[in-house]
């Protein structure tokens, strides 16, 4: 199986990157994982639930981070088995450019499954690859725009907390002047 794409991303190069490289954010994006943790110098093991068609396991694998180039590329090696379901294994070159709006995020995977799960077809096989590609991106997008984006609901406080100033403002000016008319009115 041979799949490639590319993602804008509305955050920097070196952000992306941090995040890439991030395993909490990593567990959150990718989906299924259950568990994933750091074995070794740029090593690490992942426990994943995959579903494709009547054929479901759980995956204990490795990931290995190869020719890595920070913040603009590296390839993930990965291979994992799920036992009477079968195996998978391949790699995926990740590169990360800069643009004018963030950064693009492009990948290019090459990979192969073995067992029971190569028996439900390729095009199965193709379909729950894409969605599973397409998820990781949507997640990791709203992981980015949480973590180093305003919310849309910072810019109605700091509106209100604008508002409150100007209220506060004012309202100190008409004490200054009630309390100068006083002065001025008493003998």
């Amino acid at each position: 199986m041979d799949m490639q794409g590319n993602r804008p991303l509305s955050v920097t190069q070196q952000q992306a990157w941090e995040a890439l490289n991030d395993i909490a954010v990593l567990k959150v994006c990718i989906p299924g994982c259950d568990s994933i943790e750091a074995v070794g110098e740029n090593v690490y093991e992942l426990t994943n639930g995959l579903k494709v068609g009547p054929v479901s396991a759980k995956f204990k694998g490795k990931l290995h981070l190869a020719d890595i180039d920070a913040p603009s590329s590296y390839t993930i090696h990965f291979e994992g088995n799920g036992g009477v379901a079968g195996f998978g294994k391949g790699s995926a070159k990740v590169t990360l450019v800069p643009s004018d709006a963030g950064c693009e995020l492009g990948y290019a995977v090459h990979a192969s499954v073995g067992g029971k799960i190569a028996q439900v077809g390729q095009r199965l096989i193709d379909g729950v690859a894409k969605s599973m590609a397409e998820s990781f991106f949507k997640r990791f997008d709203e992981e980015m725009q949480r973590h180093y984006l305003p919310s849309e609901d910072a810019a109605p406080a700091t509106e209100a907390s604008g508002t409150l100033k100007k209220i506060w403002s004012l309202l100190k000016k008409m004490w200054s002047t009630l309390t100068a008319g006083k002065a001025n009115a008493q003998p």
